[in-house]
């Protein structure tokens, strides 16, 4: 399981520019006019993780299959978009679809670069989005409400639950709070996120500063990093432009090319550490002399289902799981050193998979 990301902001902030970057394409034409993103672009990128290689080291796997994140550039949103100005409905569509939003902001002063408001204030710019989704919302869920007044009426449980949680929505978006600050029962989570509003979403916020700014951040990229910490949100400082120049370089000019600018990753790897921390997601391995390859779940996962992202069948058919920690591999050197030390564990139905476990599953076909 990877997980999908929606690109998104105002015109001329940097997204395509971003993402051309990220996914090492140049599928998304980056230009100085608005809407130069018409149809969403999705890029594919290997999640990078050191761990994958150490491992593959050791086993001497021939071959390296990381896990893999989606991004979606999508079109430039204006105020209006929630009526359809610019591009809106189409906006709206496209992330709807998505499991976060990555809110490029616009945190660095450049005359050259057009501002679609005329300034730079990338705390208003999140304002801007933040209402329109908050106003889509609000829409939707009223047209909801009216569709399940018979539903209601016959005694529909799920219509009931359905009506119960659109109501809280409403109120709090009435209040001018998202969605997503509305705390949800465990039994209500499914329910809750089959509903899909918009501002429900856990949001990045992504600061693209200058190149001289990459390091350090402005006082533009502070002043969203207070307003995503007192959202319950998360933020990362980014410069599109060095993003975009180390795509075009080979892993060793990209690491000195990082170390003279004060960076020690490029911004794609604390992108995806922000994401997982924001979505709650850890890696898992599986090793051998075949392949070390990584696979994505949420943290908390039990064995069974973890095994179902390799495949159906081995959820189904789960016995157990052949457990070592990542530590525990890496420092006794491999598999059959670990299981010599005991330190190989059998684990049933109800492990709950750690980050890092090295895992190899047993099921009956």
């Amino acid at each position: 399981m990877g997980f999908k990301t929606g690109i998104v902001g105002l015109p001329n902030v940097g997204k395509s520019t971003l993402f051309n970057a990220l996914t090492r394409t140049a599928a998304a034409q980056a230009a100085n006019f608005p809407f130069c993103t018409i149809e969403p672009n999705v890029g594919e990128v290997a999640v990078p993780d050191a761990r994958l290689d150490t491992l593959a080291r050791i086993a001497g796997s021939k071959q390296i299959i990381p896990t893999r994140m989606t991004f979606v550039d999508i079109a430039g949103l204006v105020k209006g978009a929630s009526k359809g100005e610019g591009l809106g409905n189409q906006f709206l569509a496209n992330i709807r679809e998505c499991d976060a939003i990555a809110h490029v902001l616009r945190c660095f002063e450049d005359d050259d670069v057009t501002h679609v408001e005329g300034r730079v204030d990338p705390v208003a710019d999140a304002e801007v989005i933040e209402t329109e989704l908050m106003i889509a919302d609000m829409e939707s869920i009223e047209r909801r409400l009216q569709n399940l007044v018979r539903k209601i009426k016959g005694g529909d449980k799920e219509a009931i639950q359905q009506e119960r949680l659109l109501k809280t929505a409403l109120a709090a978006l009435e209040q001018g709070r998202p969605a997503r600050t509305v705390q949800v029962a465990d039994e209500d989570a499914r329910a809750w996120e089959l509903l899909q509003l918009l501002t429900a979403k856990p949001v990045l916020y992504v600061c693209n500063v200058s190149e001289a700014e990459a390091a350090t951040g402005n006082a533009h990229s502070a002043a969203v990093a207070r307003m995503a910490e007192a959202q319950g949100a998360a933020s990362v400082v980014i410069s599109a432009r060095i993003e975009e120049e180390i795509s075009q370089l080979d892993a060793e000019e990209a690491r000195e090319f990082l170390a003279e600018l004060g960076l020690e990753e490029a911004g794609l790897d604390r992108l995806i550490k922000a994401g997982y921390r924001l979505l709650g997601l850890q890696t898992y391995f599986t090793v051998g002399p075949k392949e070390a390859r990584a696979w994505t779940i949420a943290a908390g996962t039990p064995a069974p289902r973890a095994a179902g992202v390799i495949h159906g069948d081995f959820e189904r058919g789960f016995i157990r799981a052949e457990t070592i920690a990542y530590d525990d591999y890496v420092t006794l050197g491999g598999e059959q050193a670990a299981k010599d030390a005991g330190r190989m564990r059998s684990e049933g139905k109800g492990y709950v998979v750690q980050d890092g476990d090295v895992l190899h599953f047993l099921f009956n076909a």
